[in-house]
């Protein structure tokens, strides 16, 4: 009697402390019971978008056509904003101490802890700061629909792959995402200050007679200002 009491208790403690417990293990226990070789094959193809041999290897190809571009203020952000979030999503993990849903079998060799998805989180932040990036630079409306549908696509590809895979529950993937949109918002916002500065910097231009002049942004439907710095 003892037993089934305890099982019981356990049970409805882990209703309490995760309202979803029920089907985060009822989806992971699917999708592992019915792998096979070949959908694990094309899994870890899309998991590998999240990797972080991927992001790394996009980080610095990114990092260097900033640095050529002198784009200072967008390779702050984005430093800032991809690897920065990353660490903090493994303190999470450490603090939260969540297991893997699954730890034997015969496609599963995952190591760490499950809460949140580090590879989720990574796609999060790696494709989300991207199109934050590119989307002022995109006028016609069919780019940036597809930029944004690009974007959200990897990051369902690689969130899925890692429910499928049993690297992760459905809830450790759900909060990387929620935790990947609010460090991209808190970015944006604390970064702000020092898109402005770049852009009145960049606003002064040279005239043909050598002196150097402000633009000033003007309310719409008026003429352009050129005021002399100084006056």
């Amino acid at each position: 009697m003892t037993a089934p009491l305890t099982l019981l208790q356990n049970s409805t403690a882990l209703a309490v402390a995760n309202p979803f417990a029920g089907p985060d293990h009822a989806l992971a226990g699917w999708f592992h019971a019915h792998l096979t070789p070949t959908f694990v094959s094309v899994l870890r193809a899309f998991t590998e978008f999240g990797s972080g041999e991927w992001i790394g290897a996009v980080l610095f190809f990114v990092t260097l056509y900033f640095v050529w571009k002198k784009w200072w203020p967008s390779l702050v952000t984005l430093l800032v904003a991809v690897p920065g979030g990353m660490m903090l999503n493994e303190w999470v993990k450490v603090l939260v101490h969540r297991q893997r849903p699954f730890i034997d079998g015969p496609f599963v060799d995952w190591s760490g802890y499950s809460f949140a998805s580090g590879h989720t989180i990574g796609a999060t932040l790696l494709y989300g700061q991207l199109l934050l990036l590119v989307l002022p630079a995109l006028k016609a409306r069919n780019w940036r629909l597809l930029s944004i549908c690009s974007a959200i696509s990897l990051v369902a590809l690689v969130g899925f792959s890692r429910i499928a895979l049993g690297a992760h529950f459905l809830t450790d993937v759900l909060a990387a995402v929620l935790f990947g949109i609010i460090w991209l918002a808190l970015c944006l916002v604390a970064g702000k200050p020092m898109r402005q500065r770049s852009a009145t910097s960049q606003s002064v231009i040279l005239l043909p007679d050598g002196s150097e002049a402000l633009l000033v942004p003007v309310e719409a439907g008026t003429l352009p200002v050129r005021i002399p710095p100084g006056q």
